[in-house]
């Protein structure tokens, strides 16, 4: 029965977290989401919303941390497409574009919070975007010839580029998306370039 209860618990939690998702947009953002409307959609009364966050603020941490997870699975998945021959660069960003397509409200959440008026709150988003760009250096220090400080300083100016042109891609559709996504691939392979001939030309 306990099993029973956990479970239930759990599945009204990500009920919760799932209706405050969906209550963001371009023009609604966290500070703008209400407790009983969240709670409302999420099919529990309001006084229930305390038996899993302590206050709003704790589900939009929580938030900012499932957004992370989702974003840093999905690329996981995509380096092991890597692995079996595709494109390094081109996978990673339609990857990337896939997110923001099938999850726009967690990007959008990424990046209010990221410059927002909650120190908690930037915080969090630092830190989901530090696991972003260790987990990367990491695999670029595995895939070229970079010692660990180079290949983070590689990862952290893709990082920055890649979520610099989602912020912009949200707005765009068609051959305009187009070319983002193919100036952004480009972008990427210049860094990728450099760094690659800056190991070569050091290791030497």
């Amino acid at each position: 029965m306990a099993g029973v209860r956990a479970q239930q618990k759990m599945k009204t939690r990500q009920a919760l977290i799932a209706a405050a998702f969906n209550q963001l947009s371009a023009e609604h953002s966290f500070s703008n989401l209400s407790l009983r409307e969240v709670a409302r959609e999420a099919g529990i009364a309001p006084t229930s919303f305390y038996r899993h966050f302590k206050d709003m603020n704790e589900l939009g941490l929580t938030m900012v941390d499932e957004a992370g997870l989702t974003l840093r699975q999905l690329m996981r998945q995509a380096r092991r497409r890597i692995a079996s021959g595709g494109s390094v660069i081109s996978t990673s960003v339609l990857t990337f574009m896939e997110f923001i397509d099938n999850q726009p409200n967690q990007f959008r959440l990424l990046l209010r919070e990221r410059s927002g008026t909650s120190k908690a709150f930037r915080s969090a988003v630092a830190r989901e975007i530090k696991h972003f760009i260790l987990e990367l250096a990491h695999y670029l220090e595995g895939e070229t010839q970079c010692d660990s400080h180079h290949a983070y300083m590689q990862a952290e100016a893709m990082v920055t580029i890649v979520f610099t042109s989602g912020a912009e891609a949200l707005d765009l559709e068609g051959q305009a998306r187009e070319e983002l996504v193919e100036r952004l691939q480009w972008q990427l392979r210049y860094i990728s370039f450099g760094g690659y001939h800056y190991a070569q030309k050091n290791s030497k």
